[in-house]
């Protein structure tokens, strides 16, 4: 019994990483986010109300 295996080879235009790229940018969302939340929430105010509470 003899099974046959076939090599599917993928060219360079054939190759779409969705996966990756959305990793990526749910990555950079979550970086922009934690900016905002230190930005706004940290350093308009006058007083800083997580950092530095002596």
């Amino acid at each position: 019994m003899s099974s046959s295996r076939s090599k599917r080879t993928i060219g360079h235009d054939e190759f779409d990483p969705v996966g990756t790229l959305s990793l990526i940018a749910l990555y950079f969302l979550i970086l922009v986010a934690m900016w905002l939340f230190m930005y706004f929430v940290e350093f308009v105010g006058n007083d800083p109300t997580v950092v530095g509470l002596l």
